[in-house]
């Protein structure tokens, strides 16, 4: 995505669907767009959960998007946990498992 659309996307999220999705602890992070105009995003908080996630994000995101910023076709909705939330829990389970390895008594 060229850095003026970013930051055109960025600009209507944190003025218009940031503040909103607020409201129930969310947020919205933007994973990417292609050259077709479909823009990717993920939802964190509360509403990556929520089951009326989809439908919120096919009708007041894409509106909000689309009306300010026609380049934009579709709104796609990313499910599931992103690679840097899996690198993050990587990470702290392998601590968790050196730790409980010093930790277990030493057989003599």
């Amino acid at each position: 995505m060229e850095r003026e659309m970013a930051d055109e996307v960025e600009n209507v999220l944190d003025e218009v669907v940031r503040p909103w999705l607020a409201r129930h602890s969310g947020d919205i992070w933007v994973e990417d767009m292609d050259t077709d105009g479909r823009l990717k995003v993920r939802l964190s908080g509360p509403c990556a959960g929520c089951p009326a996630a989809d439908l919120e994000v096919t009708t007041f995101v894409t509106d909000e998007l689309r009306a300010r910023l026609p380049e934009i076709s579709e709104v796609v909705l990313l499910s599931g946990v992103s690679d840097d939330l899996m690198s993050q829990a990587r990470a702290l389970l392998a601590l968790r498992v050196v730790g409980a390895r010093r930790a277990l008594p030493v057989a003599v």
